[in-house]
């Protein structure tokens, strides 16, 4: 998790370095980078809410079904994340 965020603030941060932010495809992929940012967010909600209470409190409480589900909400947010910091590594990569 901590990886991801970080790839992504460097990728913001490269982004206004560059310059590249006032451009059409800069000004969008950085839209975009804040929306993954603000995803970010909801994966780390989403494991607090997967590490609530103990252990043998969330085996009962809980369906295998949602926490499965909650994982995959997860893995897709972090997908999503990962998708659009290569964007940004690759925007940059052809204005060089």
């Amino acid at each position: 998790m901590r990886a991801v965020v970080e790839t992504n603030r460097r990728a913001l941060g490269r982004l206004f370095q560059s310059g590249l932010i006032f451009t059409r495809a800069g000004t969008r992929l950085g839209r975009d980078l804040l929306l993954a940012h603000q995803h970010l967010f909801q994966v780390m909600a989403l494991l607090v809410r997967l590490g609530e209470g103990s252990p043998r409190r969330r085996v009962r409480g809980r369906r295998d079904a949602e926490v499965e589900a909650l994982f995959a909400q997860v893995q897709a947010l972090l997908a999503r994340t990962s998708e659009l910091s290569a964007r940004s590594d690759g925007l940059l990569a052809r204005r060089k």
